[in-house]
């Protein structure tokens, strides 16, 4: 029989300590919920209660008072995890706050389905967009940046591009667990992988990837959409912001704090398509040299008069990018966009 431990004798290590205490409870009948410990925990208590052999007196109540003064110290318990937290405060928060709560902790480890979904190529989505519904899709529209939103849109269908953007305005109230199943379907089925849902609105969202888009497919979706759903559509219009609204959108004083913001090139693209373009176009080109310094403007129209026929897709491109510019001068508070209602009033 081995000797009886003892701390003049033997270094008596924490776990075998914490093994003294439990078999002390057990001993005089207490009812340990030990299943809840992690299993690796339950294991090593497991060897350590089977380690212990006989225990002197003076060792077993060294242990005891130990525990007893640490016990004491102790003022206040914590769930001591996210998933627990979330346990003792179930029924206390709302279920769209657990299911954002969850979210925002897959993301922190890495594990959040929606960062596999959005690597894909917009090519590799065409897949998504044909095989699920217009909602699954408006969804996977509004999580991805808007430039690749719009690639995607692009690639679309006319007929599925219009039912897609029609079906932003069904996700206003999707909520936030609805979006994190369907970031998990999505990852599962085309990935390889094992918040309410939207801050701003769906006309907002819808209007953000369309100014991106192709003038031949931006039209074509919001004629669609008028026609299906008015109400909808003029919100998408609203929320719609081209070269051709700059008139109206941008006070003149305005116009020489965003044009510094402009690549040289892309400027003179934009105006020279533009003014090609008529109707609205030229009117918005003539707005923009209108208010510039005389200087300025002069040296404009003779690179335009040199830079000869725009290509379409590159008189698009260069008018978005003036676009994009002024919208991140209103982002950034260097101008106020002005509002058409305001002028109604």
């Amino acid at each position: 029989m081995s000797a009886a431990m003892s701390p003049n004798r033997k270094h008596v290590s924490q776990s075998s300590k914490a093994a003294m205490v439990v078999q002390l409870l057990l001993r005089d009948g207490g009812d340990l919920p030990l299943s809840q410990l992690p299993e690796a925990a339950q294991a090593r208590l497991t060897r350590e209660l089977g380690a212990l052999n006989i225990i002197d007196r003076e060792t077993l109540k060294s242990v005891a008072e130990e525990f007893a003064r640490e016990l004491s110290d102790v003022a206040l318990t914590a769930p001591g995890s996210f998933e627990a937290a979330l346990k003792s405060l179930d029924g206390r928060i709302s279920a769209g706050t657990v299911a954002r709560l969850r979210e925002e902790a897959a993301a922190k480890s890495g594990s959040d389905p929606w960062s596999l979904v959005l690597e894909l190529s917009p090519e590799d989505m065409i897949v998504i967009t044909q095989s699920e519904s217009p909602e699954v899709c408006a969804i996977l529209l509004s999580k991805l940046p808007t430039s690749k939103a719009a690639t995607l849109l692009g690639l679309m269908p006319g007929e599925n591009a219009r039912r897609v953007a029609y079906a932003m305005s069904k996700t206003t109230n999707v909520r936030p667990d609805a979006i994190a199943r369907i970031g998990t379907g999505l990852a599962q089925n085309y990935c390889g992988a094992a918040l309410p849902a939207f801050t701003d609105t769906a006309e907002s969202r819808i209007g953000a990837i369309l100014n991106s888009s192709p003038a031949s497919t931006r039209d074509q979706v919001l004629e669609g959409l008028l026609s299906q759903d008015r109400t909808f559509g003029e919100g998408v219009r609203k929320a719609i912001f081209t070269f051709a609204d700059i008139p109206a959108r941008v006070a003149v004083p305005d116009v020489p704090k965003v044009l510094r913001d402009i690549d040289p090139a892309d400027l003179v693209r934009a105006l020279a398509s533009a003014t090609e373009g008529g109707s609205d176009l030229a009117t918005a080109a003539a707005f923009i040299l209108d208010n510039m310094s005389t200087r300025m403007a002069d040296n404009l129209r003779e690179e335009m008069g040199e830079a000869g026929k725009i290509k379409q897709s590159d008189g698009e491109a260069a008018q978005t990018a003036v676009v994009s510019a002024i919208r991140a001068a209103a982002d950034a508070g260097t101008i106020v966009l002005v509002v058409e209602d305001e002028d109604e009033e």
